[in-house]
C-alpha cells in the first residue's frame, strides 16, 4: 500500500479567496471547496487553475474530476488541489469519493492532513474546527478588509503565510546582513534586491501589508548593518535607523521593500 499526503479540503469559500485561487471574478455561488493531492506521483510539473470546466488535463484524477463532479471547479499545483463545493454535504461526500478512487489505485489519504475548512466572513459566520488553510505559500483565512466605501468587514481572502514569512525571515538571518560592512549599501542592494523584488511580487499581490512585519525586520538588520559600518554610528541605534529611514526616502529604489513603503505611506523609515 502506497501511502500519499493527499489533501481534502472541505471549504466554505468567499468570493475573493475563489477569485485568487480559480483566477477569475464571479458570483458568490460555490460554496464549498476541496482540496486534494494528485493521484499520480509522476506528474508534478503542469499547474491547473482553471474550473474543470475549461480544464484539458492529461492528470488521471483530473479528468476523473471532471468526469464524476463537473459541477464542482478545483484547481491543482502539483499534487495540491482544491475544489469548490456548495455544502458541507457535498464536501464530504466527495471527500469519501475520492478517498474511494484512491483505494481502488492502491493510495489512501493522510488522515492528519484530509481536512474540511470552513471560511467563515461577515455572511458565513458559523463556527467550524478548522477555518483557514494554507496553498501555494498564501494563508487563507478570515481577515479584517475594507470596502470601496471605508468601511470595514470580514472578508476570507489570501495574505502570506505564517510558514512563508518565517522562511523570509530565515533567510534574512542566513544573509548576515549585520556582519557585512565591508559592503556598501549598494552592494547589498545588488546582492538581494532581486530577492525581495520576487517575494513582494508574488507574496504582495494580496493583503500586501501582511509583509510589513517581515520587511521590518529586514530594516532592523540595515540599522545593525549601517552601526558596525559607521563609526559614528556605532553607539547610537536611534541615529542610525534615522539614518536608513532618510535613505530610504532618497533612495527607495535600493531595495524593493522602500519602493513599497513610498507607495503605501507606512513602511519607509520603518525600523
Amino acid at each position: 500500500m502506497l501511502t500519499l499526503a493527499n489533501d481534502i479540503w472541505g471549504a466554505r469559500c468567499g468570493k475573493t479567496a475563489r477569485r485568487v485561487l480559480l483566477g477569475e471574478t464571479g458570483s458568490r455561488g460555490h460554496a464549498y471547496s476541496v482540496r486534494r493531492r494528485r493521484e499520480s506521483a509522476y506528474d508534478r510539473k503542469a499547474p491547473h487553475g482553471l474550473p474543470s470546466s475549461r480544464l484539458v488535463s492529461t492528470n488521471p484524477l483530473d479528468r476523473w474530476l471532471a468526469a464524476h463532479y463537473p459541477q464542482v471547479p478545483f484547481e491543482r499545483y502539483a499534487d495540491d488541489v482544491i475544489a469548490h463545493c456548495r455544502t458541507e454535504t457535498q464536501a464530504q461526500d466527495m471527500r469519501n469519493a475520492i478517498a474511494a478512487r484512491l483505494q481502488s489505485c492502491e493510495l489512501e489519504l493522510h488522515s492528519e492532513k484530509t481536512k474540511v475548512v470552513y471560511c467563515k466572513d461577515d455572511f458565513r459566520k458559523k463556527t467550524y474546527p478548522n477555518e483557514k488553510f494554507d496553498f501555494l505559500g498564501y494563508g487563507f483565512q478570515p481577515r479584517r478588509s475594507k470596502n470601496r466605501k471605508g468601511k470595514f468587514f470580514i472578508n476570507f481572502s489570501p495574505a502570506v503565510s505564517n510558514k512563508a514569512a518565517k522562511a523570509i525571515r530565515d533567510t534574512f538571518r542566513r544573509w548576515n546582513l549585520p556582519n557585512r560592512s565591508d559592503k556598501a549599501l549598494e552592494d547589498l542592494s545588488r546582492m538581494f534586491n532581486p530577492i525581495i523584488r520576487g517575494w513582494l511580487q508574488y507574496y504582495g499581490r494580496y493583503y500586501r501589508s501582511a509583509l510589513y512585519p517581515t520587511m521590518r525586520e529586514l530594516n532592523q538588520d540595515l540599522v545593525l548593518w549601517a552601526k558596525r559600518k559607521y563609526k559614528k554610528l556605532r553607539r547610537h541605534h536611534r541615529r542610525a535607523a534615522s539614518w536608513i529611514a532618510r535613505i530610504s526616502r532618497r533612495a527607495p529604489e535600493l531595495f524593493a521593500h522602500w519602493q513599497m513603503g513610498v507607495r503605501r505611506g507606512s513602511m519607509a523609515g520603518a525600523v
